[in-house]
């Protein structure tokens, strides 16, 4: 059977306090709704709807940057649950497989537990994913019959039976397409809030005689952020689970409180990363690497064997061959730095391809941009740039080519050559002396 998406996104998000559309608020690098998307993305779905709001030219981009087939549907009014989810009707009016209702808000449902509602689904109409609640609160409560989900109340329209109940809903939903539309076309808006609720469906479907059960998940995994505080505990929980995640695939961390992922890091085994390190979304870092303390990486790959940092930047399109040494206050941009060259420190490269076993003394800087375009710097193989080196783009500098210590390069070095572009020193015999002596007597004139 084929599966589709459904995700709910509209909501304004008020305990947010923010313009911005609560499910873009991010979690490891990435907005609330990409991983929802993503969780959702391990059945391969043949379609995905986003249900979007309040910001939906925003929630658009946000969900086609990740998912160029994804489709959009608007809720203009925000009359509850199933309203929103009957938006998504007409997108996927073609469409006969099941579909599976996920939320914005609520990011770390696991792709696995999603897989046992779709199996849950061969034998059961409506499938309702819920949870045993260590404090069940005010969520909605699951009531079983005789081995099948009867109905679900929300919280403000239980009575005192229905509260002592643990069973919680998670609001994520799977039926047949036909089914969960034909269903949602029967709800109404009588309950205290005057909405249209999701979970309305399951006792409409208990009347007509359809099936319904629930796929049982950890609490964790229905967490939904609606304040900036709820957003701070799922940053908190995603790191924990990415660093335990990351040592359990033969990464060292030295401080595991103190590194921090995104989504998307993919580090391999033997890497040694050392206290306060930052990856940013992109990363790539492979086998026996060691990144060191207080770097920041973002958007970029490091080899087998580097070395980055400490206290280095690694921004997006650095791309880091085997062995290359990147050193301490080093900042890397849109390069390549090829095998065994080395960076080491107070250095900024940027727009450029360094070759291999090349040396950048300190305080080089690629002068990369005319205030108007960018351009490129070319450092041959076994090339030695002296400290201080200014490389005025485009230039480039040959294999095995030497620049002087605190040289203004702005023609190209053939390879070989040593260039040296600077202003003769002239000495002037005890000027210094002279000139402190009056500084210092005008200074004490005036006093």
């Amino acid at each position: 059977m084929s599966t589709a998406l459904i995700i709910l996104g509209a909501g304004m998000g008020t305990r947010m306090n923010s313009d911005m559309p609560k499910v873009l608020h991010r979690i490891g690098g990435a907005p609330m709704l990409i991983h929802a998307m993503k969780s959702g993305a391990a059945l391969l779905p043949e379609k995905t709807v986003i249900v979007a709001g309040h910001g939906a030219e925003a929630v658009g981009k946000a969900a086609k940057a990740y998912d160029d087939t994804a489709q959009i549907a608007l809720q203009t009014e925000q009359l509850g649950t199933a309203h929103a989810v009957a938006q998504a009707e007409d997108p996927l009016k073609d469409f006969d497989g099941d579909v599976i209702v996920l939320y914005g808000d609520t990011p770390f449902i696991r792709p696995k537990t999603l897989a046992a509602m779709t199996a849950a689904r061969l034998t059961h109409d409506v499938v309702v994913l819920g949870f045993e609640a260590a404090d069940p609160g005010r969520y909605g409560r699951l009531i079983m019959k005789d081995d099948q989900l009867d109905r679900i109340v929300e919280f403000k329209d239980a009575n005192d039976e229905e509260r002592a109940v643990t069973l919680c809903n998670s609001g994520v939903i799977a039926a047949k397409s036909e089914t969960l539309f034909d269903l949602i076309d029967a709800v109404g808006d009588d309950n205290a809030a005057g909405e249209y609720y999701l979970t309305d469906i399951i006792g409409i479907a208990r009347a007509r005689g359809l099936t319904a059960t629930v796929v049982r998940c950890d609490e964790a995994e229905t967490l939904g952020v609606d304040s900036r505080a709820g957003l701070a505990r799922a940053e908190a929980l995603f790191q924990t689970a990415a660093r335990t995640e990351a040592q359990d695939n033969g990464v060292t961390l030295t401080a595991p409180e103190t590194v921090f992922f995104a989504h998307d890091t993919v580090i391999g085994r033997d890497t040694i990363i050392e206290p306060n390190v930052v990856f940013g979304p992109g990363v790539t870092v492979e086998s026996g690497a060691t990144i060191r303390a207080f770097s920041h990486l973002e958007g970029c790959h490091v080899a087998r064997g580097a070395v980055v940092g400490p206290y280095a930047r690694l921004r997006p399109g650095a791309e880091l061959a085997e062995d290359v040494k990147v050193g301490n206050f080093v900042e890397i941009k849109n390069a390549q730095i090829d095998e065994g060259a080395k960076v080491n420190h107070l250095t900024y490269i940027g727009d450029a391809a360094v070759g291999a076993r090349a040396n950048i003394g300190a305080g080089t800087i690629t002068c990369n941009y005319d205030g108007v375009f960018k351009h490129k710097t070319t450092i041959g193989a076994d090339a030695f740039i002296g400290s201080n080196t200014m490389l005025v783009a485009p230039v480039n500098v040959g294999d095995q080519a030497m620049t002087g210590s605190g040289s203004v390069i702005t023609r190209d070095v053939p390879a070989g050559d040593l260039a040296v572009a600077r202003a003769q020193q002239d000495n002037k015999p005890g000027f210094a002396k002279r000139l402190f002596e009056k500084l210092r007597a005008k200074k004490a004139k005036g006093s």
